[in-house]
């Protein structure tokens, strides 16, 4: 088992012999072993080694060592180097003896005179001329090894060699702020060089960041914690008094840009964007700027919202900002090597300083042809830049989409002809103007125009005449002008005098406001007599007027009312209950006849809407229920007659309740019902009676029949004893009616009889004041138990009999005689 371990691990079990070879074992590990014997019978107890055994191989001393070298010789001194042998004996090497012999002599005398581990040594003390060779020895805890293969013989003299310089960098090197970096190399010469560093040439002084380091062979220049003053051209020079040798590194030390350098300058600055600029960093951290980050916040917030981070020039369009609104702007420089510290801008209010032109007036179109037309407007306020082009656009009335007339420039003149009309359509226009800072809004439309040429008054209507009359107006007609002037009629002039008189008034203001053939003129004097005329109305204006040939007397004329009927009206009217019955009809008359509705002879109900108009009348009764029926009737008159008209209203609804619902036959499981139709059918065929029982125990009603089209049923199935309600409702297409119910619960039992006579009445005893009497059940008991005997007497000769008392038994003594 391993020194360090409990575990015991067997390592053979076949040994026979009493020694063993034990394989496997680790070196420089220590174990402890053990025996036990083992027979037939079993193992005996072991045997354990008393002391942990360490596993190494058997020492000896040191091979020789290896590679001896003379590094160095000058006048007085050699340097020699040499590597341990191959193999320390199984120890390690404790030191090292070094022996010269002096070139002429047999023996070698120690050089080292303390124990030595250096495997380099430089003898001194030597004279200039002599010449030696030299060898080494290693020494382990046995003894001195064998001695190392001697030198070259040497020959104490200053030797020349120019400068050698190995650098272990390029000439270039980036290094990150806060990072170290060190410049090394290895340099040779005889005699030793002289090592100097400089920066940018200035020589490099040490502190508490900057280390040299210089040995013979090798050179290094450490820098701790870089900033950014140690960029620069770094140079080391090796001298000596045969030459110098030179090597560079142009160190570059990286870090974050500098922040941009301000203020920030807003170039331009409208109410939903402005335009920012601002200088690059003084310092790009050594590495070329990539991007600038912008961001925008609005005042009264907190956020920072980004605007771009793909920038790379040193101007922004800072977008998407709402009028009224005060921003600041935020700007970062990135290289790669990270992001700038924040360019914060002053407070800027989003409002134009410029602004796109305002809206021309609405144009004006003049001299229009089939094909052409010119369009003229008044130069609008220029934004304060100068309106630098006009935009004309057309469409047809009827579009929707704006044409632009002409891409060439419309500038300084404010009207332009428009080629390419279609003639014949309708067109307007409208004016855009556009300065440096973009288009202004749209001019209203022209009025509309069509593309034809120039067109001439119309000729006057034809045949004006007066085609009716009332006590206050007049109804004219004519017909259109035989010449429309190539212009489209846009409507008529009415004007009226008063016979008598010189002066014509307008009976309408504008020709529009009588589109039509035809005009009533009102505001009239009943029993005066009127001139009247008519003009025709182009786009080029008036024509001239005709005039109606003779005067008219404004009076009524008189014609007797008639009726024309609606179809809900013409035949007898079927209304469901809850709808709206609607009854109308046109009336004609002059004058205009007065209406009257009645219903039987009577007022029609309150709930019904009556409306008169000039042309008829309409009666209209929402949610009708069936008392709304009935025979309507429609009374027109004026003075020069009357008329009538009636129609039956029926109101659809549910039935009314069946009448004289009576009860009879009872018996112990059934009785006999019967009744009358409703009175109300509500205007449709009673197509079932629905009847139900309840016992009067029960809250419930229970259906019996509900299909029977009789007048009567017989109610089967009672229970012998129990009390019954009955009730009875009549259903039409419609729906049900109400129900009607028996007054009185029955009660289902067959129907009682008086009983028969007792039999064998006789006596049994007599006395003088008393009579004991016997005798039997009759034969029938009526259809019941019975409760008692009635006893009467009667004198003999009398004529009426005496009652003495009722008993329950069938014998009975009379006293009192």
């Amino acid at each position: 088992r391993e020194s360090d371990h409990r575990a015991w691990t067997p390592v053979s079990y076949t040994v026979t012999r009493q020694n063993a070879t034990i394989q496997g074992l680790i070196q420089g590990k220590a174990y402890f072993f053990r025996i036990a014997a083992e027979n037939i019978i079993g193992m005996g107890p072991f045997t354990e080694t008393t002391q942990e055994i360490l596993i190494r191989d058997p020492i000896t001393v040191p091979d020789r060592p290896e590679d001896l070298e003379v590094k160095a010789v000058t006048k007085n001194s050699v340097t020699l180097t040499w590597n341990p042998p191959k193999y320390n004996g199984g120890s390690d090497i404790t030191m090292y003896v070094l022996e010269a012999r002096l070139i002429g002599k047999d023996k070698f005398h120690k050089v080292t005179k303390e124990k030595m581990l250096d495997r380099k040594f430089t003898v001194e003390g030597l004279k200039e001329g002599d010449t030696y060779e030299y060898r080494v020895s290693a020494c382990n805890i046995v003894g001195q090894g064998k001695p190392s293969f001697c030198t070259k013989p040497i020959t104490c003299k200053d030797e020349l060699a120019p400068p050698t310089l190995d650098l272990d960098f390029r000439d270039k090197l980036i290094v990150r702020v806060g990072e170290a970096f060190s410049l090394t190399g290895r340099y040779s010469g005889k005699p030793a060089p002289k090592v100097t560093w400089l920066k940018d040439d200035v020589v490099v002084k040490e502190d508490d960041r900057i280390k040299i380091k210089t040995t013979p062979t090798t050179l290094c220049l450490g820098v701790l914690k870089s900033v950014r003053e140690d960029s620069g051209k770094y140079c080391v020079t090796v001298e000596n008094s045969t030459g110098s040798r030179k090597g560079f590194c142009q160190v570059n030390v990286v870090d974050r840009p500098s922040p941009p350098v301000g203020p920030v300058i807003f170039d331009e600055v409208y109410k939903d964007h402005m335009v920012v600029s601002w200088k690059p960093p003084l310092d790009d951290g050594g590495s070329e700027i990539t991007n600038y980050i912008i961001e925008k916040k609005d005042t009264h917030k907190d956020l920072w919202m980004p605007v771009t981070s793909a920038t790379v020039k040193t101007t922004c369009k800072i977008p998407k900002l709402l009028e009224g609104r005060e921003y600041q702007i935020r700007i970062y420089a990135e290289n790669l090597y990270g992001i700038s510290d924040p360019l914060i801008s002053d407070e800027m209010k989003a409002k134009d300083r410029f602004r796109v032109p305002d809206a021309p007036e609405q144009p004006i179109i003049k001299d229009v042809t089939k094909d052409s037309a010119v369009v003229v407007w008044n130069k609008p306020f220029d934004g304060g830049k100068p309106i630098t082009n006009y935009i004309v656009e057309k469409k047809e009335t009827m579009a929707t989409r704006w044409v632009r007339v002409t891409k060439d420039p419309i500038f300084p003149g404010t009207k332009f002809k428009v080629p390419d009309l279609l003639e014949g359509c309708q067109y307007e226009f409208r004016v855009s103007a556009e300065n440096e800072i973009g288009v202004g809004d749209p001019s209203p439309p022209s009025k509309p125009i069509f593309a034809r040429d120039p067109i001439a008054k119309p000729s006057p209507p034809v045949n004006p005449e007066a085609v009716d009359k009332t006590k206050n107006s007049v109804d004219l007609s004519w017909q259109p002008p035989r010449h429309d002037g190539n212009g489209k009629i846009i409507g008529y002039l009415i004007e009226y005098q008063k016979v008598g008189d010189e002066e014509w008034k307008q009976a309408n203001l504008t020709a529009d406001s009588c589109p039509e053939t035809k005009y009533k003129v009102t505001g009239l004097t009943e029993g005066l007599t009127y001139k009247f005329r008519v003009k025709a109305v182009n786009a080029a204006g008036e024509s001239d007027p005709a005039h109606v040939p003779d005067p008219v007397e404004v009076k009524d004329r008189l014609e007797p009312p008639e009726l024309i009927l609606d179809a809900n009206m013409a035949r007898e009217q079927h209304v469901k209950a809850g709808d709206t019955l609607r009854l109308s009809a046109v009336i004609k008359g002059v004058p205009f006849p007065k209406v009257t509705w009645k219903k039987e002879d009577h007022e029609v109900s309150p709930k019904a809407d009556i409306e008169v108009t000039g042309v008829g009348s309409k009666l209209e009764i929402r949610n009708t229920v069936h008392e709304d029926g009935g025979i309507y009737s429609l009374t027109v008159e004026n003075p020069a007659g009357s008329k009538t008209v009636s129609v039956k209203v029926v109101v659809l609804d549910k039935p009314g309740p069946p009448r004289n619902l009576k009860i009879s036959d009872v018996r112990s499981d059934s009785c006999y019902l019967t009744w009358m139709e409703p009175e109300d059918d509500g205007g449709s065929v009673i197509t079932n009676y629905v009847v139900e029982r309840k016992d009067v125990a029960s809250a419930q009603w229970v259906a019996i029949s509900s299909s029977s089209k009789k007048r009567s049923h017989m109610a089967k199935y009672l229970m012998e004893g129990t009390q019954y309600l009955f009730r009875v409702a009549a259903e039409n297409q419609y729906g049900r009616g109400p129900y009607v119910e028996t007054l009185k619960p029955i009660k289902a039992i067959d129907p009682l009889h008086p009983p028969g006579p007792p039999k064998n009445l006789h006596h049994v005893d007599v006395d003088k004041t008393e009579v004991s009497l016997a005798w039997n059940r009759p034969d029938r008991d009526g259809g019941a138990e019975i409760t008692g005997y009635l006893v009467e007497y009667q004198e003999d000769g009398a004529d009426e009999w005496t009652k003495f008392q009722t008993v329950p038994m069938l014998d009975c003594v009379v006293t009192g005689l």
